[in-house]
């Protein structure tokens, strides 16, 4: 093991190089940013087959053993047929004295296009001055999610070969082109893989999330899970008109409004009978964890533009964003919703709604709940219409240990890097390829973010800042470091 002087000195080298050769990876994510790779519309799926073979040469040129894991086709709604881009399987250093740590990120992006929005081109990593004169934006589809912290960490290897630097572990990269997609077929790549390319991983890294804050890293432990649900009402088989029929039928939209408003109350509250009992009770320990989380209220207030939450402090906001379930109802389709007036009674409709859940609920009884409830109110009605409920998607929550040896590096290099503690936060949305490694592997997963919370992901003028994706750079360096430490 080094001394911590001579740990201090390797990292003060490694810190230098890349401060000295962030113009060359700005030109790298400029480059990445440049390729179209929306896994979303089948028309740019031969762009993103483009992306995984020059994410695959870059591993190859750091001397990485790499392998394009062909998952063969999938059929679209409209029933074209498209080929699935080829995940990257890398590895680099078989030192079994070392540790080894795998990286998954992905190179795919969500759609873009100038004329949504954008101030500037998005597939050209534009650079310009933030607000505060110590900031300068890069500007570009990808560039937070997830092109850039795919290269940090490749940058972050990089600079540890470049140095001739001893590896302080072995590494391996899952690289795919299909998450904005729902990563389709990679379950079954990892469930064929976990006993050969997954057998000597000690850790799993994931960086596709961002921080909570501006300028305060953070670490990830946990995300809620989704169950989305389908609740239709049907009374015939036509639409009918209201001047012929409104006063003498039981109108369906009537019964799915009554089911839609029994589902929640105007505090939040889920009103669905046994819902809140299997949660998770909140522990002492993880109560202080949410004590020292920076987090502006007014900001969020203002990012969001609305005028008022449902909580007044900063710990009951967090709370029910991240370890309490909640049920959001997000549109009905079959009702008329075009401009102007339309006398219709529409024949069927389906409400759609989700339920976040959090450690503890489980996915069926969830479901039985729900079904049983709607059921229950549908009864009262006494209507002769058709009700069906139905679960179309669920996944499930993931939760990682906060003591675990794994988050003890991450925060030891955040710290190093940073020169403050990260907060340690869960994040309210899903993020199912942590729970699929987790449940798959049986590994110690983190989510290390190194985005800022305004970078945008998915959204208009997605952008990383010159410093984050430098410092996440330097980030990833202290972290293989401080992984190598603990063995």
């Amino acid at each position: 093991v080094m001394s911590s002087s001579a740990s201090s000195l390797l990292e003060m080298e490694i810190f230098q190089y890349i401060d000295a050769h962030q113009n060359d990876f700005i030109k790298d994510l400029k480059e990445w940013v440049a390729v179209e790779s929306d896994s979303v519309q089948p028309h740019l799926r031969k762009e993103v087959m483009r992306m995984m073979a020059l994410a695959a040469d870059r591993l190859t040129a750091l001397g990485a053993t790499v392998n394009l894991v062909n998952l063969g086709s999938h059929q679209l709604p409209d029933g074209q047929v498209l080929p699935l881009p080829s995940v990257v399987l890398g590895e680099l250093g078989k030192d079994p004295q070392n540790p080894t740590v795998c990286f998954y990120g992905h190179v795919d992006v969500q759609p873009a296009k100038k004329e949504d929005g954008w101030n500037t081109d998005p597939y050209t990593l534009t650079e310009i001055d933030g607000v505060h004169l110590f900031i300068r934006n890069l500007y570009g589809r990808g560039a937070t999610d997830n092109k850039g912290p795919v290269l940090a960490w490749i940058n972050a290897v990089e600079t540890v070969r470049s140095l001739k630097l001893t590896m302080p572990v072995n590494f391996k990269f899952v690289i795919e082109g299909m998450e904005e997609a729902g990563s389709l077929g990679l379950q079954q790549l990892l469930e064929e893989e976990n006993q050969s390319f997954f057998s000597d991983v000690d850790y799993i890294v994931i960086s596709d999330n961002l921080w909570l804050s501006n300028r305060k890293p953070a670490l990830t432990y946990g995300s809620r899970g989704n169950a989305c649900f389908f609740v239709e009402v049907e009374c015939g088989s036509k639409d009918l008109h209201s001047g012929t029929f409104g006063g003498i039928i039981h109108e369906p939209l009537l019964d799915l409004m009554a089911l839609l408003d029994s589902l929640v109350d105007s505090t939040g509250h889920i009103q669905i009978p046994g819902i809140y009992d299997s949660v998770a009770a909140l522990t002492e320990e993880e109560r202080k964890l949410y004590e020292s989380i920076e987090f502006d209220l007014e900001e969020h207030r203002n990012n969001c533009g609305v005028k008022k939450f449902l909580y007044d402090t900063k710990e009951e906001i967090l709370l029910h964003l991240w370890r309490y379930p909640s049920l959001s109802i997000h549109g009905i389709e079959g009702a008329f919703h075009e401009p102007g007036i339309k006398t219709v009674i529409p024949a069927k409709v389906i409400g759609k709604f989700s339920i976040r859940q959090v450690p503890h609920m489980d996915l069926l009884v969830v479901k039985k709940q729900v079904v049983e409830h709607l059921e229950g109110v549908f009864s009262k009605r006494n209507s002769p219409n058709k009700l069906k409920v139905s679960m179309p998607l669920g996944a499930k929550p993931w939760l990682a240990d906060v003591n675990d040896l794994l988050y003890k590096a991450g925060r030891r290099a955040i710290k190093t890097v940073f020169g403050k503690d990260p907060d340690f936060i869960r994040d309210g949305s899903t993020i199912p390829v942590a729970r699929m490694f987790q449940t798959v592997t049986q590994k110690s997963v983190m989510m290390l973010p190194i985005g800022a919370a305004d970078d945008g992901e998915h959204s208009q003028n997605e952008k990383i800042s010159r410093h984050n994706y430098i410092e996440g750079t330097k980030l990833f360096a202290a972290f293989f470091l401080e992984i190598s430490k603990l063995h």
